[in-house]
């Protein structure tokens, strides 16, 4: 679908409700709403830089996210943990997350509803090369941000997403699964909070579905049912993968009224203490 300012048609709702995910081309200005979010960026890598000394080009927005920032953390991991920290601070970045358009979209998907942001489940991630242990495996949004059953993931991209970069890959129609309990798993990897969790019987599951994994550009949409199943493909590219995503929520939706909305992960709340009959101690083998 290509509209930056979309009417959602009947035809558009049904699309959305039948395979859980919205591909929106051009939704976003790249000019008025991006290339400030990047700006921001390159100011707290070449920042980052100086403050530790590491002699690495930050003239333009894509030196910093391509070049400066790998520097950055192949001298020192920790310091990417500083850049992840600030960027989802940059105003640039608040005023696209609460953005009017965003809440238009969410009405016109979710009719009657009362939305609401994530808190907490806002930010910019950074996908590095092979680095395993921070990769979103295929997942539900739903356990890993709670706030209500009802909600949309919204996710666009910072730098062209190509093929080798590890697109996010979508599993059509797998919201008809409903929600899928999941078990603990740090899989050798040291993972944990919502990296942690894998859902029951994944493989099985994915069977049934058809794998997508479109290629956006920024100032691209991509929109996703909270039980739609996903995950971050292997980034296997020399560039990191730079991807805003933000949730919008229904706060009419009854298991969210019942749970007050509570947040899972990303608002620093074990999901097994809110929901404990979702969580199993182990894959179901029967």
């Amino acid at each position: 679908m290509t509209n930056a300012n979309p009417k959602f048609t009947d035809s558009l709702r049904a699309e959305f409700d039948s395979n859980g995910y919205l591909v929106i081309r051009g939704f976003y200005d790249p000019a008025a709403d991006i290339a400030p979010i990047q700006e921001g960026i390159r100011k707290i890598v070449e920042t980052l830089c100086r403050k530790y000394g590491v002699d690495a080009p930050t003239e333009t927005t894509h030196e910093a996210m391509t070049i400066a920032y790998p520097k950055l953390i192949a001298q020192n991991r920790s310091w990417g943990g500083e850049v992840y920290d600030a960027v989802k601070q940059i105003p640039a970045f608040m005023r696209l997350v609460t953005k009017a358009k965003n809440v238009a979209v969410f009405e016109d998907l979710r009719p009657g509803s009362v939305p609401g942001i994530a808190a907490g489940g806002y930010g910019i991630r950074i996908d590095n090369p092979g680095e395993e242990k921070f990769r979103a495996q295929w997942h539900q949004e739903f356990p890993g941000q709670l706030r209500s059953l009802d909600g949309i993931v919204f996710w666009t991209p910072l730098l062209p997403v190509t093929p080798d970069m590890g697109p996010v890959q979508i599993a059509e129609g797998s919201h008809a699964e409903g929600l899928i309990p999941v078990y603990r798993d740090d899989a050798g990897l040291g993972k944990t909070g919502a990296y942690a969790l894998f859902m029951d019987r994944v493989d099985e599951r994915l069977a049934k579905y058809n794998v997508v994994a479109p290629l956006p550009e920024p100032g691209d949409l991509i929109l996703m049912d909270f039980l739609t199943m996903h995950q971050g493909g292997h980034n296997v590219s020399k560039t990191p993968r730079w991807s805003i995503q933000f949730r919008y929520f229904n706060f009419a939706e009854p298991l969210g009224v019942r749970i007050g909305w509570c947040g899972s992960f990303a608002a620093g709340v074990d999901f097994s203490k809110i929901l404990p009959e979702l969580v199993t101690d182990g894959e179901n083998t029967i």
